[in-house]
């Protein structure tokens, strides 16, 4: 090879390297879309779980708490909370809003019906299920 960088020799690394990147792309994509339809979670949804995810949305939930790591750091992720904490617990510490204590956020109270709480769980323990590839990383969240 010669001391010297032609402009073909630029060219050449230009194309192949584009081509490379191009040709790595198509395989990743593909690749996703052959794997996500087996992670998918669709089989259990139901209407529970439609109806617990309008009160997620309807209550803004999201502005404190996150899932699966997307929403606000003020309050705890609620991704893996029904496999923490189960559902009894859950409806009672929704109930038992707010505490109270002092020197302690506190969750307002949103006076949930018996029949929302029930959805908000459902909706809980599907966000539980979703294959999240070990997100959060501990189970704390």
């Amino acid at each position: 090879m010669s001391g010297t960088f032609t402009k073909s020799m630029a060219r050449n690394i230009f194309y192949g390297g584009s081509m490379f990147f191009v040709l790595l792309f198509l395989a990743l994509t593909f690749d996703t879309m052959k794997v996500l339809p087996q992670r998918d979670n669709r089989a259990n949804l139901t209407q529970a779980v439609i109806n617990g995810k309008k009160i997620w949305e309807t209550r803004n939930c999201i502005g404190c708490h996150t899932l699966l790591g997307e929403g606000a750091y003020f309050a705890p992720e609620l991704g893996n909370v029904y496999t923490r904490r189960g559902p009894d617990f859950i409806k009672a510490w929704i109930m038992g809003q707010p505490t109270g204590t002092p020197g302690r956020r506190q969750m307002p109270q949103f006076n949930l019906t018996p029949q929302e709480l029930d959805d908000l769980v459902a909706f809980l323990k599907y966000s539980s299920e979703i294959n999240s590839a070990k997100w959060p990383p501990n189970i704390e969240g």
